[in-house]
């Protein structure tokens, strides 16, 4: 299994960029795929996720501005960003937690990370 990201580049502030993540392997059964952020010196922050029932869960620095999508037949997850500000610079990384079945802890799946840079 790899998680394969892309996406990411340059963008003014204000401006859109979407993210994509592909699975190129199998998982058999996903409990949820998200998106996660890092800047240098900070810990990885969990930036929006989607949950298999399809809920999602967004941080408050992106409610309103980013949508996580996905699709988990083709073990797809997006992020459209917009309205983009010069904070939201860093790494992006996506995720996905694989339900291993009962009793049996989450493995979770790290995609290798785009860099989005936001200038003003």
């Amino acid at each position: 299994v790899q998680l394969q990201a892309s996406g990411g580049g340059l963008v003014q502030t204000g401006g859109s960029l979407g993210l994509s993540c592909v699975n190129t392997g199998t998982i058999a059964r996903i409990n949820r795929m998200g998106w996660y952020r890092q800047t240098p010196g900070k810990e990885r922050e969990l930036v929006a996720r989607i949950n298999s029932d399809g809920s999602t869960n967004y941080a408050d620095f992106v409610k309103g501005r980013f949508t996580i999508s996905g699709d988990s037949a083709q073990n797809t997850v997006y992020l459209q960003m917009s309205s983009l500000r010069s904070e939201d610079t860093a790494v992006y990384y996506c995720r996905t937690n694989e339900d291993r079945g009962a009793g049996k802890a989450e493995y979770v799946y790290w995609g290798q990370g785009t860099q989005v840079t936001v200038s003003s």
